[in-house]
């Protein structure tokens, strides 16, 4: 009995942790599943809200509200930004860029709107040129704040105007933009002329995958209990081997 008190009281230890780590990851689920809701309500609502002025923004309360902007496109200080789209065959993806331009606001300020996707060989404006809209135009989109950038996502090409995150104040700051706004908008997928930029790229679709963790953390513990009780009853009960 005694040779159990020491992997006993380890295997208890690990016990606890392990149903601990289950537990939170329950929790956790709940809590993603309530931010999805509050951002998938805010995403929707009717009418589109004006956006946040100058100086009230907060990114816990404004980020994925939908709203509405008017202002005239600054066509020829638009931004790109590399990213991938749905391609018109399912799993596959297009590679391309999100054309960020800045809208001068019709009441004062700047705010960068996010037009929408562009495949590669529609990079160039002048290749798109149907879709740059001239004089006062209307914006309909979802807030997004600032995305940082990580290690792991290289720095932006300013001489050739190129970013690989939504970087706000560093494209407002390279676009000379002393007033602009500290988020963006992106807009819905109402069409552009000449059908570029394509809008609407925005997926609210967070990951919840709290679940299947925490039956993995759950599966583990099980294991462990299963894996003690057969070492445990091999010293109690298994009589040892004759000489």
């Amino acid at each position: 009995m005694r040779a159990l008190i020491a992997p006993g009281l380890v295997s208890l230890v690990c016990l606890a942790i392990l149903l601990g780590l289950g537990v939170w990851q329950l929790d956790r689920k709940g809590q993603k599943e309530a931010l999805i809701g509050r951002i998938l309500e805010r995403s929707r609502v009717e009418p589109p809200a004006a956006p946040p002025a100058p100086g009230t923004w907060n990114p816990d309360a404004d980020e994925f509200r939908r709203v509405r902007v008017t202002g005239t496109l600054l066509n020829d200080r638009e931004t790109l930004v590399h990213g991938l789209a749905a391609g018109a065959t399912p799993g596959r993806a297009l590679q391309g860029y999100y054309v960020l331009t800045p809208l001068r606001l019709s009441e004062g300020g700047t705010v960068l709107i996010n037009r929408g996707f562009v495949p590669t060989e529609l990079k160039a404006p002048a290749n798109r040129n149907g879709g740059q809209v001239v004089g006062e135009t209307v914006v309909t989109g979802i807030l997004r704040g600032s995305e940082p950038r990580t290690m792991f996502v290289p720095a932006p090409d300013t001489a050739r105007n190129e970013w690989f995150n939504r970087d706000i104040p560093g494209i407002s700051a390279a676009l000379g933009l002393t007033n602009a706004l500290p988020y963006l908008v992106e807009a819905d997928a109402t069409p552009n002329p000449g059908g570029w930029p394509k809008g609407g790229q925005l997926r609210v679709d967070l990951p919840n995958n709290h679940l299947q963790y925490a039956f993995t953390w759950f599966g583990i513990a099980g294991c462990l209990v299963g894996v003690f009780g057969v070492f445990a009853w091999k010293r109690l009960f298994d009589a040892p081997d004759a000489v």
